[in-house]
């Protein structure tokens, strides 16, 4: 045998080796953990660790509290009530009458309860015209808080399509803009999150009882309350047997209607309109050279409670089966599931949950039972409705066990930390077994409910999703712990990184994205064409798409002009990304080029870009979302349109704070107009304050003052630095490098009445008393207090490790993502300010806080003709109805974190904020500073950066380094004022 087939041999053993195992992989048992558990009662709470105020605390204190039969009217229109509350007498289009209860409103009802027991609470409402977000309520029962979760109880709107499908010039399809339907609709209080997957229960005493409703957020007509009797849905053979026997017409049983997905009728939020898919050759309709409109749901139908609805007319009284041609291949070893209403109601008990499994392709659904037998619904001659509600199902309850473990994690992780600290000695034996046995108790009985978390979660998928293994692993870290209390020391760090990624496990298991292609109505004589991809269909669709892409610009977005025509063409540059420039092409051809006839062309390009365009001038009319700093270093080159030239600045400009648009500023002109902005606020953890019994802090003393009682419990404060990372994104100006965060030095530089130039721009003033002071004030907070200048912030607030810190306030978009196991466990407010004496001599609290942004700059040009159909542009950008549609899609397509910062101050009170966030924002506003721009003030951000890490770093001198600093900062400004040609001291 020569050595060739020797060799050829040995590979061939070796990979049947490797198929063999992997089949005996494939083939073995699910993991089960039952034996960790089994007899163990997983509902005990841990004296000092239990959740307080959660819904199943609710529910486990009234588990045998009786279930009332009958429904309980509450008399509508006899009420006291707070704020704006009002009967409204029935219009022609509602004929009833109606409760107006306005956003900040209480509105309480005298209910007498015949029985005492648990119900559920229904209202019949409907949403008037406001800022296009859903309502919001709380209910208080007995003027008592029920649970936690009984706040900001959320209530949908009604979207739909504002007109018929457009087709731009380049064949491709324009989905409608969306506008609201106000209509009305019937809902149950329930939770948001949809871990609860049924509507929540209240309890109430026999006889009479208060119930109030505290109008959170938006005004809301309400023609109907009741506390509902809790009833199981009937399953599908009560719902047969209560139909009619006769099976209907020869016309009914062999009908087939086929619904497309993207022509759904209404929806609960109005991103969840008609999108495009080319990626399968059975999508229908089906185009590889143009949009086509042929789907509905993707990324934006993710959340519990999210709608779809259709309209479907039946030719004749009779029984019909529906198909669903669906797709969910967003997660895999995840389910999508929805609930089917049809007619507004769910009919039977197994149309609550319709689970779609992970599938590549397309799924053919029969609406049917287990063995695969299509329901029969019996449906009227007529039209009807089908929704489809996104649910977690039988997901919801895992998902709450898992939130609330993880609640319970961060706790015992915060009462390890108060003892060893963030980082222990792990030499040292800290002996918590005998010294927390609380703790161990806590540790072993958490590891348990993790175990089981995994089994349910394996039972109800089918397979050990990689979401789910973070579960287990900290089951197996807290049974080391529980056996060898030494290795929690050498752990503690991944112990935190693995709390960390059990919350974010949680969230991505949350999401139950689907697609649906359409919906199939037919006769039960009828089986439906069930399209299936295969080989060779596959190989034509990308064969025909490899061939399209050499003639087809895919990267062009709606109309598309030529530009050396004779018409006038506004070309826009975004340097944002391909979903905000998508967007706003969507949003110029459907609104702004019909009502103006202005033709734009929007490219989406690197900011690099820009720079190197103007000089070869190919650049730009308009370019959106540039560095703060841009505008005025391009109008010094003579780059930049100042648009104080223009008819109706002035107006544009109102609706903007002048903190905005400062940095735009140069001679009395200003060459940009604010696009979005960033400000910080203060976070605080309200359950770590209130264990500590602290009370949030107003100016920098009373924060000072609340150190040695944080600190002493191993816990810190977060402020922004210029040492290091603080886990926020810096803002974008010259004025500050991109590493480091300067925003609160410059916060205290105005709270102490300093500034950072003269008036005339040529020197700065940080070496003036007050800018030595506020510079020898904020290292000390580093150097004398020892707050860290590195940390993750959104990280440290979770756990409660850092229970005040100071951030952007988008962090907040962030928090509310990310951190749900402490939803009603923090907030935000002002940040702390200096008191000062205004020039009467009388005390005020100065909060000022720095502004900064990105800005929309037109680039320079000759043609009047095109400068003047620019600014109409920039104009209409500007509008708060514009501004408002487009951060409400970014919203829908990327989600709540990346809730647009728009720095229209009348957009921006019409986005997704509740009211009491928006006055808490638009008060910080109202504090905020912007900083001017100035020849040469790259320097200044560079060098202040250098000065507070040389102090922090090198312990030297405060103030005879920040003077050594600003001298070389002058130096820059007179060099770049002398090569402008500008007046120098």
């Amino acid at each position: 045998m020569n050595k060739t087939l020797q060799k050829l041999l040995i590979v061939l053993g070796i990979l049947a080796a490797i198929i063999c195992l992997c089949l005996v992989l494939t083939r073995r048992e699910k993991a089960d953990f039952h034996d960790k558990y089994e007899g163990v009662d997983l509902s005990q709470e841990v004296e000092g660790m239990e959740r307080v105020g959660a819904y199943t605390g609710y529910i486990n204190e009234h588990q045998k509290d009786a279930h009332p039969a009958n429904d309980v009217k509450v008399d509508l229109f006899d009420y006291e009530s707070e704020g704006t509350v009002r009967v409204e007498k029935a219009a022609t289009d509602d004929k009833k009458d109606a409760l107006f209860t306005d956003t900040g409103s209480k509105v309480t009802w005298n209910v007498n309860v015949p029985q005492a027991g648990m119900y559920r609470l229904f209202i019949d409402y409907k949403i008037t015209e406001s800022r296009g977000v859903p309502a919001e309520r709380t209910v208080m029962i007995n003027d008592e808080l029920p649970f936690e979760d009984a706040r900001n109880i959320s209530f949908t709107r009604m979207w739909m399509d504002g007109g018929d499908v457009k087709v731009d010039n380049q064949g491709n399809e324009i989905r409608p803009r969306q506008v609201e339907y106000f209509g009305w609709q019937k809902a149950y209080f329930k939770d948001d999150m949809g871990f609860v997957a049924e509507p929540y229960v209240f309890y109430f005493e026999k006889g009479d009882n208060k119930l109030t409703f505290i109008a959170d957020n938006e005004p809301m007509l309400l023609s109907n309350v009741e506390l509902k009797a809790i009833k199981d849905k009937p399953t599908y053979e009560e719902y047969l047997a209560a139909q009619p026997q006769n099976a209907g017409s020869d016309t009914a049983a062999k009908f087939n209607l086929v619904v497309q997905g993207e022509d759904s009728t209404l929806r609960s939020e109005s991103s969840l309109y008609a999108k495009y898919d080319r990626s399968s050759p059975t999508t229908v309709p089906n185009s590889v050279t143009t949009t086509v409109l042929n789907y509905v749901g993707g990324e934006a139908w993710r959340s519990s409670g999210q709608w779809i609805e259709w309209n479907f007319e039946v030719p004749e009284d009779g029984y019909y089966n529906i198909m669903v041609k669906a797709r969910q291949n967003y997660s895999r070893g995840s389910v999508s599931s929805r609930t089917v209403l049809i007619d507004g109601e769910v009919p039977f008990a197994d149309l609550s949950e319709i689970a779609f499994d992970y599938k590549n392709d397309w799924e053919c659904k029969d609406l049917a039972s287990e063995d695969g037998t299509p329901f029969n619904f019996y449906l009227t001659k007529g039209q009807h409705t089908i929704r489809l509600e996104a649910t977690l199902g039988g997901m919801g309850g895992i998902l709450e066990e898992m939130e609330d473990s993880t609640y319970r994690l961060n706790q015992i992780y915060r009462r390890i930390l108060v003892y060893t600290g963030a980082s222990p000695d792990v030499y040292r034996d800290y002996h918590i077994d005998t010294t927390y046995p609380e703790i161990m108790q806590a540790m072993e009985l958490e590891s348990k409910r993790l175990y089981k978390i995994v089994d349910d979660m394996v039972e109800y998928s089918g397979q050990m999703a990689d979401n789910i293994a973070t579960a287990q692993t900290i089951a197996q870290q807290l049974e080391r712990f529980c056996n060898k209390p030494q290795k929690i020391t050498t752990e503690f760090t991944t112990f935190k990184d693995n709390i960390t990624s059990l919350g974010t496990a949680s969230l991505n298991l949350s999401e139950t994205k689907l697609d649906v292609d359409y919906i199939v109505v037919s006769g039960t004589d009828v089986t439906p064409k069930k399209d299936k991809a295969n080989f060779f269909t596959k190989t034509a669709h990308e064969i025909k798409s490899f061939i399209a892409s050499f003639f087809v610009d895919y990267n062009s977005v709606g109309d598309v002009y030529d530009e050396k025509s004779s018409d006038q063409v506004v070309k826009v540059w975004v340097l944002t990304g391909r979903d905000q420039g998508t967007i706003l092409k969507t949003m110029v051809d459907d609104d702004f080029t019909t009502s103006t006839g202005v033709k734009v062309n929007v490219e989406i390009v690197d900011p690099g870009a820009l720079l190197n365009a103007v000089l070869a001038g190919r650049g730009p009319n308009v370019v959106l979302s540039v560095g703060a700093d841009q505008p005025v270093n391009y109008a010094l080159r003579g780059a930049a349109e100042d648009i104080t030239q223009f008819d109706g600045w002035q107006e544009v400009m109102s609706h903007y704070s002048e903190s905005s648009y400062e940095q735009y500023r140069l001679d009395g002109h200003i060459y940009g107009i604010p696009e979005t902005q960033t400000f910080n606020v203060m976070f605080y953890r309200k359950d770590v304050l209130e264990e500590m019994e602290l009370e949030v802090p107003n100016t920098w003393k009373e924060l000072i003052e609340l150190l040695p009682t944080i600190q002493g419990n191993n816990l810190s404060v977060g402020i922004p630095t210029a040492a290091g990372s603080s886990g926020a994104a810096a803002a974008s100006t010259s004025i500050m490098s991109n590493a480091p965060d300067l925003s609160m030095y410059f916060a205290l530089l105005y709270q102490y009445g300093g500034d950072m130039y003269n008036e005339e721009g040529t020197k700065t003033t940080v070496n003036t008393e007050a800018g030595v002071a506020a510079f020898d004030d904020y290292v000390r907070y580093f150097n004398d207090y020892g707050i860290p200048t590195v940390y993750d912030f959104v990280s440290r607030f979770r756990s409660g490790e850092m229970p005040i810190g100071i951030a952007p306030y988008s962090t907040y978009n962030t928090l509310m993502v990310s951190a749900p196991e402490i939803r009603g466990l923090w907030d935000f407010t002002l940040i702390p300010g200096t008191y000062r004496k205004d020039a009467n001599g009388k005390q005020y609290l100065d909060r000022s806080d720095f502004i900064t942004g990105s800005a929309t700059m037109m680039i320079k040009t000759d043609d009047e003709a095109l400068r003047l159909a620019s600014w109409e542009f920039m104009k209409w950008w500007a509008k708060a109805d514009t501004q408002v549609r487009f951060g409400r899609e970014i919203e829908a397509l990327l989600g709540s974190s990346a809730r647009y910062a728009t720095a229209n101050r009348d957009a921006f009170a019409n986005l997704s904020w509740s009211t009491e966030d928006i006055k808490v924002l638009d008060e910080q506003w109202d504090n905020t500073v912007g900083i001017r721009e100035v020849p040469g003030g790259y320097f200044t951000g560079r060098h202040i950066s250098n000065a507070i890490r040389k102090v922090i770093n090198e312990k030297v001198d405060s103030r005879e380094t920040i003077i050594d600093y600003s001298i070389l900062i002058d130096e820059e400004i007179k060099k770049k004022r002398i090569e402008f040609g500008m007046p120098v001291d």
